[in-house]
């Protein structure tokens, strides 16, 4: 089967027995393993298994429960998640064997990260690719990004001015997620046919740019205490529960620690850009923040976030957003 364009999945796709989702653009992922959830509900595929292929995965496993798949009446959503994108040898071989014997009654899909030309010349990517779909989330390209912008506007029925249009691509800094929510707000904000105005577009992306939880990244890698305070309040005031923001300020933290390491081995920051996600700003200020927090503060900083998260969660006693304010202002100290 050939390769597929993301933007053309719909939920009354006809499915087919083999997608692999693989790419940089966590956005354009999403979206598509849930048009292809939707579809596969609505086209009858009730029974959904998962597996994540980590650490002493076994692999023997989903080969086993793959193979069995016929014994079944009901219709299978299989779900295979490679968080590194890489199977491993073992792995490798497994996924080869998947590929030559595809289960029956089954829509498989397999979820990957932003992969290496080493990974996608692979043999079992190819043997994968040979039997499925391949669906590319390929990043949106700064001069790209307007016309993505203006085309999600007008799946909502609304259009917008040029003026109006560049302000809103400047602010959101390629960040597709944040533009997604703030392109939802101007939905429930406007009727149909509304054409977005320099007004409009400044009062949508005035909150994004103050209160957004992904400007709180920059603000404490920079060392910018005073906005991380302002930030925070903004946040907590909005609602903002702690869960999604201590998950991401952990993952930023994870990335300073493999970065600092990556570096003391003479690695250069261009050629870890995309092993390491250090797209816009990111690019700048992780380095800036590696340098200026040692590695025993940022294995410090971890401990406490698994503190909050177990606060969050009930096992520990404590405020989640106290302890999380702390841990982030220490940060941009």
């Amino acid at each position: 089967m050939a390769a597929a364009p993301i933007e053309s999945l719909r939920p009354d796709t006809p499915l087919q027995p083999l997608y692999i989702i693989h790419g940089e653009e966590d956005l354009l992922r999403i979206e598509a393993l849930d048009t292809l959830r939707a579809a596969a509900k609505k086209q009858g595929y009730l029974n959904r298994e998962v597996y994540t292929a980590e650490n002493n995965f076994d692999w023997n496993e989903l080969l086993q429960s793959a193979g069995s798949a016929g014994l079944f009446a009901d219709l299978k959503l299989l779900e295979i998640h490679i968080p590194n994108g890489k199977p491993g040898k073992n792995g490798g071989d497994a996924l080869q064997t998947f590929a030559e014997r595809l289960p029956e009654d089954t829509v498989t899909l397999i979820l990957l990260p932003k992969l290496e030309k080493a990974q996608i010349q692979s043999k079992w990517f190819s043997a994968l690719a040979g039997k499925g779909i391949v669906l590319e989330a390929k990043a949106v390209a700064p001069h790209a990004l307007p016309q993505w912008i203006q085309g999600r506007l007008k799946q909502q029925g609304l259009d917008i001015e040029p003026e109006a249009l560049a302000l809103f691509a400047e602010r959101v800094e390629g960040n597709l997620l944040a533009a997604r929510q703030e392109i939802e707000k101007l939905a429930l904000l406007h009727p149909q046919g509304h054409l977005i105005n320099i007004a409009d577009a400044e009062a949508a992306v005035a909150t994004v740019a103050r209160f957004d939880v992904f400007q709180l990244a920059g603000a404490w890698m920079k060392g910018d205490a005073l906005r991380v305070s302002r930030l925070l309040d903004g946040l907590e005031e909005e609602g903002e529960e702690p869960v999604l923001l201590l998950w991401a300020v952990a993952e930023d933290i994870r990335t300073l620690i493999r970065l600092t390491a990556a570096l003391k081995q003479g690695q250069n920051i261009q050629g870890l850009r995309n092993s390491l996600r250090l797209w816009g700003d990111k690019q700048t200020l992780a380095p800036m923040a590696a340098k200026r927090i040692s590695i025993n503060r940022l294995l410090d900083a971890l401990k406490t976030c698994a503190k909050i998260d177990r606060i969050i969660k009930g096992a520990e006693e404590g405020d989640a957003w106290t302890e999380f304010k702390q841990l982030v202002t220490s940060l941009a100290a």
